[in-house]
């Protein structure tokens, strides 16, 4: 009966994930929303298909918040964190103490106890690393300026976890409530009585012993392990020394994600360290997403419908004070251009953490049953909001901002040029330098300030401008040019600009990057016939140096790559027309297409070609060149 329940939880877990969260994702959602939303659908208040258990879920699937800074740990190496320092002690530290001090002042306005009051600023001033890494991971932003300053205090809230456990204990003494007894002690420290100085000497010990055995032992472990071939026991060795490491540092009270992370940095300069990573990555990405669904299953809808109001203006108030207290501390830490706000964002929701922490307070008699579920669902409603935050930033914030920019800020041209540039990232960085080489006169305009800035160091002349606003355009002097480059990233602006020119300035010509094939038709719409697949070139001439490793020699794998690509060119037109037809048959005539494409490169491959047959290859060429010259000379000097 047990294995029966057992099954069929797991069946509605697994379930609800593989339905929600692709949906989700379609809907530009995210996943995590798409996880907590599934925790809803099956939690107790909608369908009711998981009921109490989903807390002792959730104490399991925290052990994905542990992995998960393990793999962080991997990736970073000791140089690069000793780097972050004053980011993760100065800005982390100052966050959670201006985060502490806001909404605890707040809280004793709504007539707290000075304690609680305390504790409550404490608990609700650390943010979600679950949800955070994982969007940042999702999104790309991990590297850029606002990912990395998010990193950083949330690897100081993950430190400050362990303090924050302490106190808490010594806050619900405060006024005589409590008597701080041995087990209270007992869990806080999670060493049985001890001196203080022995715990340190215990904590400092644990910390050494992992640091010598990451650094030293588990390079030779691994290797014997793999000597083996047996990949399920390098799995149950990942496992075991993340297990252990967190079982460890729980028992002398220091947080597990913090000492797995620690042992994740230890580990980054090992040659097993990608193996690691793979091993992990699995696990991690399961157990996350059953934490959130968790997360989504206890939220306590009785005491919401209860108070409606009230609630959701506890949590507006909540996000909104923080928020501003993150954006404060963005712009004191120079960030700007819109990233102070994306920080802001990726931060303004309550932690993982704080369901230990205000659980932790109950048990110690610090807040009542009514307090502590006004505290969870405030938690719980805020991690909810967080992917909606980061949706309304990237679709309504981002884009003021970058139109105030614009217009404040936005270049004077200073000459008019018969090519214009449209963005200028690595694609058109590649192809401005190629058309600046041949002395072609060029105009470039990039929408992207840093971008802009970072060129001009480099000898670029660029204009800072967003060209889907046509004054930018006529001021570039669009109404002179012979030639648009429409080189930018942003495909459906590149479309916009396309259409506009086409309208207003029809005997201009328009030459487009494009992302894939269907980008390619829009530009067809519009009669922009010179279009290039932003990929394509790059992925053909790899291709070549593919045939030629495998076997081809130097003239079959060139010749392949042009007949490939003379190919397609031929082919795109007629695609075209049966996309634009949809009679259902574009499919069918792509299949085709890629049938004939094959018999065509089998056909020229019977072709018979000598390996010295180099007269396309320019070196070949000049070398040929030089003998023949010299032959030349010899016939002429014996003539005579």
């Amino acid at each position: 009966m047990y294995n029966q329940d057992f099954f069929f939880q797991a069946l509605i877990y697994l379930g609800a994930a593989v339905i929600s969260v692709p949906l989700a994702k379609k809907m530009g959602l995210g996943s995590v929303l798409g996880y907590l939303l599934a925790g809803v659908i099956i939690g107790p208040f909608v369908f009711g298909l998981v009921g109490r258990e989903a807390d002792e879920v959730m104490h399991f699937a925290e052990f994905g918040v542990v992995l998960m800074l393990f793999v962080i740990g991997l990736e970073l190496q000791p140089s690069l964190l000793w780097k972050m320092r004053q980011s993760i002690f100065g800005l982390g530290g100052l966050q959670v103490l201006l985060s502490s001090l806001v909404i605890g002042a707040v809280a004793i306005l709504f007539g707290f106890e000075l304690n609680k009051a305390i504790a409550i600023g404490l608990i609700l001033a650390l943010s979600s690393t679950a949800i955070v890494i994982q969007t940042l991971t999702e999104k790309g932003l991990l590297r850029n300026v606002a990912g990395r300053s998010a990193f950083s205090v949330l690897l100081f809230q993950d430190m400050a976890v362990i303090p924050i456990l302490a106190l808490l204990p010594i806050l619900a003494t405060w006024g005589g409530q409590v008597s701080l007894t041995e087990s209270t002690l007992d869990k806080v420290t999670g060493v049985s009585a001890m001196p203080g100085w022995a715990q340190l000497f215990l904590i400092i010990g644990v910390i050494a012993g992992i640091i010598f055995i990451g650094r030293f032992i588990a390079r030779h472990i691994f290797r014997l392990i793999a000597e083996t071939g047996l990949n399920e026991i390098f799995t149950a060795m990942a496992l075991l020394l993340v297990i252990g490491i967190a079982l460890a540092m729980d028992s002398i009270g220091l947080s597990p994600a913090l000492g797995t992370f620690l042992a994740g940095v230890v580990l980054a300069e090992n040659e097993y360290r990608h193996e690691l990573e793979s091993t992990i990555e699995p696990f991690k990405g399961l157990l996350l997403g059953l934490f959130f669904i968790s997360v989504g299953a206890s939220i306590n809808f009785t005491l919401f419908i209860e108070q409606p109001f009230a609630i959701l203006g506890y949590v507006m108030l909540f996000i909104f004070l923080k928020f501003i207290v993150l954006l404060l501390l963005g712009r004191i830490f120079k960030l700007r251009k819109g990233y102070e706000f994306l920080f802001a964002f990726l931060l303004a929701q309550s932690s993982e953490f704080s369901f230990v922490l205000i659980s932790f307070s109950t048990q110690n008699q610090l807040f009542d049953n009514h307090t502590a579920g006004m505290l969870l669902l405030v938690v719980t409603l805020s991690m909810t909001i967080s992917p909606l935050l980061l949706i309304f930033n990237d679709k309504a914030v981002r884009p003021i901002l970058s139109r105030r920019q614009n217009k404040q800020e936005f270049d004077e041209f200073d000459e008019i040029n018969p090519v214009i540039i449209a963005g200028f990232g690595r694609f058109g960085l590649a192809l401005g330098r190629f058309l600046l080489a041949n002395n072609i006169p060029i105009t470039i305009i990039d929408s992207n300030p840093a971008n802009v800035e970072i060129l001009r160091k480099y000898g670029f002349k660029l204009y800072y401008g967003d060209v889907s606003r046509p004054q930018v355009l006529e001021k570039a002097g669009i109404a002179k040019a012979k030639m648009l480059i429409l080189s930018m990233a942003e495909h459906d602006e590149a479309l916009k600009v396309a259409q506009y020119v086409r309208k207003n300035y029809p005997g201009l010509q328009i030459i487009a990057r494009a992302k894939d094939i269907f980008h390619v038709f829009e530009f067809y719409k519009l009669n922009v016939k010179i279009v290039q697949r932003e990929m394509f070139n790059s992925a053909t001439e790899l291709g070549v140096k593919v045939l030629v490793q495998l076997g081809f020699n130097k003239y079959e794998a060139y010749r392949a790559g042009r007949t490939f690509k003379h190919h397609e060119e031929q082919v795109m037109e007629e695609l075209y027309k049966t996309w634009k037809a949809d009679d259902g048959d574009f499919i069918k005539e792509t299949r085709r297409f890629s049938t004939q494409l094959s018999e065509t490169l089998l056909t020229e491959r019977n072709y018979t070609i000598q390996d010295a047959d180099w007269a396309w290859d320019v070196d070949s060429a000049r070398k040929e060149s030089i003998e023949s010259s010299s032959e030349n000379k010899t016939k002429k000097d014996n003539l005579n």
